[in-house]
């Protein structure tokens, strides 16, 4: 293989994803709440009135609005870094071109031809799911990137028995428990699975003499994820008194979902749902998966067994986790299933050739120089992977399937119809946070001192994001906001910025702390001005005056 090859992979796909996401956030102003939301973390960190580390938050793990700061930090001069959140779609961007490398190179480690390798690739990059996470700046695509890397590494060591690739596995977990919190689940799986292969990689008679090892291979592999997520909870707990905020906290998952309704507490739909998520996402899985499972028993390829249980452990966890009520039925929570589905079809070829490695184990598995490779066999492969991509697009635009993204079916309708509510429904979803900038604007164009607005940012977080100046806003992030919320005349504050004490709301500070402030203005502050939401899912608005 060339060495430029995976830098053409990475450039090519980075370039793809830039351009994508920036056509839909600063033409049609499409953007998420979460990757927003990342980005006034990112922007707390640096540019609010009180910056500090901690600003970044403890609801969700840390890696995307990090890796943001050194965008971040120009958007004094540029704020449409954050207006835009063109930060967060650099990141995604980047880490989506980084999965597709990863993905080239697992191709390239079993052995493919070139052409069959670019193939796959080009189909795992091109799929419409990678493509708006690689677009958007969501944290799915710094955690496929990880994970992907860590698949490599395992499958690696299955052949190498290479220390260095299991090393190199345990960072790549650790990194994306600190993008997304279900990354516990593949350090444990693969804890289990390290032990377990070395424990019996001499045979049953050789157990005892094996144990030591196994457990040090464990230790290996898990050791830096586990010190990692010790690390995060203790530091969340020192400084919030929470080690689980997206547990335990009022701005928690958990709480997000009791505000939003309450699970369904429909045990067949919630299961029916994830199963077809599943089976719309990676489709090719109903025919290459059962196939492979029956070649990897023929041959005792022990590679087939890291894919399935890292992507696989963490399906079963989102599944199990919307049966039980404990998060949303998002698509995007099962996106593990395109790379799923991708490295199941790569694990259909025979694997030819040992790869270089740093320094191979006493138990490297040998490989044939030449295995043989039926090219109608391998087309066959190719079109069922290659036929996903229309059954992915189809369902990311149905709202029944895919309530974030079926809006992008609607992107070139700017002026629906009145009477198709669905239509109507998917303007509002794309119209998101555009009364969130407006105001932002006006709020902007007051001329007002630094402290000068108070808010809460579990709404708010939007209209920071949008502000040239977000050092006029007091949010909950900095260190004296209880204190100015109890006064905020004192405090130089002029202005309130509140939302209605329900759903959501109701876990607002301001609300907390003043709960009929939207109604009435606590009988306190004179309203200044009202603002019509036109977003999905986003609350009107009201401005008080603080007066003195």
């Amino acid at each position: 293989m060339n060495r430029r090859t995976p830098w053409i992979v990475f450039g090519s796909a980075l370039a793809g994803y830039l351009a994508v996401g920036l056509t839909l956030s600063m033409r049609f102003g499409y953007l998420l709440g979460d990757a927003l939301s990342r980005t006034s973390a990112a922007q707390a960190v640096l540019l609010s009135r009180d910056p500090h580390v901690s600003a970044i938050g403890f609801i969700f793990t840390p890696l995307t609005a990090l890796a943001q700061l050194p965008m971040v930090a120009f958007a004094s001069w540029w704020p449409a870094i954050t207006r835009w959140n063109i930060s967060g779609i650099a990141v995604s961007a980047m880490f989506m071109a980084g999965a597709v490398v990863m993905i080239h190179g697992i191709c390239r480690d079993r052995g493919l031809p070139g052409r069959y390798s670019l193939l796959l690739t080009v189909v795992f990059a091109i799929n419409p799911m990678i493509v708006f996470y690689g677009a958007n700046g969501m944290s799915e695509a710094g955690f496929l990137f990880f994970l992907c890397w860590a698949v490599r590494r395992l499958i690696r060591w299955m052949n190498t028995d290479d220390v260095h690739d299991l090393l190199l596995a345990g960072v790549a977990l650790a990194l994306a428990f600190l993008a997304r919190y279900e990354g516990v689940v593949p350090i444990a799986l693969a804890a289990v699975l390290v032990a377990v292969v070395t424990a019996l990689r001499r045979g049953q008679p050789y157990w005892k003499s094996m144990r030591r090892r196994a457990i040090l291979d464990a230790v290996l592999v898990a050791g830096p994820g586990t010190a990692v997520f010790l690390v995060w909870i203790s530091t969340s707990w020192l400084i919030t008194g929470e080690a689980l905020a997206q547990l335990s906290s009022s701005y928690g998952n958990a709480a997000i979902l009791t505000q939003s309704g309450g699970p369904s507490g429909d045990l067949i739909g919630t299961g029916l749902f994830s199963l077809g998520a599943v089976v719309v996402l990676g489709p090719a899985l109903l025919v290459t998966l059962p196939l492979a499972v029956v070649l990897a028993l023929r041959r005792r390829d022990l590679e087939f067994l890291v894919a399935p249980l890292l992507f696989g452990g963490v399906l079963g966890f989102q599944a199990a986790s919307y049966i039980t009520g404990s998060t949303f039925g998002f698509l995007r929570f099962f996106i593990c299933a395109v790379p799923l589905a991708t490295v199941v079809v790569v694990q259909l070829f025979p694997a030819t050739g040992d790869r270089p490695t740093r320094r191979a184990g006493a138990y490297r598995r040998h490989r044939p120089v030449l295995a043989p490779l039926r090219p109608a066999a391998a087309a066959v492969a190719m079109t069922v992977c290659a036929l996903a991509l229309p059954v992915t697009g189809w369902a990311m635009v149905q709202p029944g399937l895919s309530s974030q993204q079926y809006a992008l079916g609607s992107l070139l309708d700017e002026n629906p119809r009145a009477d198709d509510p669905q239509a109507m429904a998917a303007r509002r979803v794309i119209d998101s946070f555009s009364t969130e900038r407006r105001l932002a604007s006006y709020l902007d164009g007051q001329n007002l001192p630094e402290g000068s607005i108070l808010l809460d940012t579990v709404y708010g977080f939007a209209v920071v994001a949008a502000s040239e100046h977000p050092k006029r806003f007091v949010v909950p992030s900095d260190l004296d906001f209880t204190e100015i919320l109890n006064d905020p005349a004192s405090a130089g504050v002029q202005y309130l910025l509140t939302v209605p004490n329900e759903g959501r709301g109701v876990s607002d500070a301001v609300n907390r702390r003043y709960p009929t402030i939207y109604d009435n203005g606590a009988d306190l502050y004179p309203l200044v001005l009202e603002v019509p939401n036109d977003g999905a899912d986003q609350p009107d608005w009201r401005l008080y005056r603080v007066p003195g």
